[in-house]
């Protein structure tokens, strides 16, 4: 289940199906290298050392490069950050397959209110830079959220969410060229 994971976490940087060289070509990208270590210390929980050892390595990626992501979030496969720095996810949140986040995105929980609590997301969700989705929401699949967007009510599939206050704008295939190299099912 690991493997499959970063496989297809691989492939999203790099294009290609993992080996060992494409391992190390992929672990060139910030992203990939926090999102790698994420993973091993998710699914080896278990295991002491791999476990102590994976959070480590995400303390010292998260100083260097920005990112902070719990490793118990639930995030599916092919998650793919287009630049390192600030992003920052809340550990309930559930994000579904091949999404795409950029620089300076938060993703996280609203504290009081009838929307307390944290979003859902979908597949194919492209994050444009600076964008920010709190509450509890749910994100539907195929959906682009513009940079510098602020996203705090439910946003139906296949949309793109624009603006702040933000409006939603239907489109057929809104992540078309945005969202690339995926391994589908």
């Amino acid at each position: 289940m690991f493997s499959d994971y970063i496989n297809h976490d691989c492939y999203r940087v790099i294009g290609k199906k993992i080996t060992l060289v494409n391992f190390f070509k992929a672990y060139r990208n910030q992203g990939f290298r926090y999102l790698f270590f994420m993973r091993l210390s998710h699914f080896y929980r278990k295991n002491l050392f791999i476990y102590t050892f994976s959070r480590m390595m995400m303390r010292h990626y998260s100083y260097k490069f920005g990112f902070q992501i719990p490793s118990n979030t639930k995030i599916g496969k092919g998650l793919y950050f287009s630049h390192f720095g600030t992003v920052v996810i809340n550990e309930n949140v559930t994000m579904g397959e091949n999404c795409n986040v950029n620089h300076n995105v938060t993703i996280g929980r609203q504290n009081r209110g009838s929307k307390k609590g944290s979003p859902t997301i979908g597949n194919f969700v492209w994050f444009g830079t600076g964008c920010v989705v709190v509450g509890k929401i749910n994100i539907g699949d195929n959906v682009l959220i513009a940079p510098n967007s602020y996203v705090n009510f439910d946003v139906p599939s296949k949309t793109v969410v624009i603006g702040n206050p933000a409006k939603i704008i239907e489109k057929e295939n809104p992540t078309e060229d945005y969202i690339n190299q995926t391994l589908l099912k």
